[in-house]
C-alpha cells in the first residue's frame, strides 16, 4: 500500500504533482510506505532544525523515517520553499525542479537511504540516485 499525504499553508508544488514523485520513487524503490510531506515557512524551519538537528538555521529539507506496527515505512517529509528558493537561484536551476529534488530527496530519507553529512554527500549513492528519480520525474 502506497498513501501520500500533502500539507501545508501556501503549496508551492500541486498536491497532485507531489503525490506523483512521491509515487515514482516509491514504485522504483519497490516499497510501500505511507509519506507525508510539508511545506513550511522559513520560521517554522528553523524551529524544527533547532530542536531535531541542534542547527538554528533555517533547513531545505528535514525527513524522518519510521515504521508502523506492521513494519511499514512511514515518513515525514518537511520542505521550505524559502531556502529552495535561494538553493534554486545558486545552482541555477528552476525552482519547480529543486523543490521536486527535496521532495525526492526527503522520500528517499523516509525509507532509510543516507549520505554522508560532508560534501561527499554530491557523490554518494543516494545523491546518484535521487538525480536519477530528478531526471525522470521533474
Amino acid at each position: 500500500m502506497r498513501e501520500v499525504v500533502v500539507s501545508g499553508r501556501r503549496l508551492p508544488l500541486s498536491p497532485a504533482l507531489v503525490r506523483r514523485v512521491v509515487e515514482g520513487v516509491l514504485v522504483g524503490e519497490r516499497r510501500s510506505a505511507l509519506v507525508s510531506v510539508t511545506f513550511l515557512g522559513r520560521d517554522a524551519m528553523r524551529r524544527m532544525n533547532a530542536t531535531h538537528k541542534g542547527r538554528d538555521v533555517p533547513t531545505d529539507v528535514l525527513a524522518f523515517a519510521m515504521t508502523d506496527g506492521a513494519g511499514r515505512a512511514v515518513g515525514d517529509v518537511y520542505i521550505c520553499p524559502w531556502v529552495a528558493t535561494r538553493e534554486a537561484k545558486a545552482r541555477e536551476v528552476p525552482l519547480r525542479e529543486e523543490l521536486i529534488r527535496l521532495v525526492i530527496h526527503g522520500t528517499l530519507h523516509a525509507l532509510g537511504h543516507t549520505h554522508p553529512e560532508s560534501s561527499a554527500r554530491a557523490r554518494s549513492a543516494m545523491w546518484r540516485r535521487q538525480e536519477r528519480y530528478v531526471g525522470a520525474l521533474a
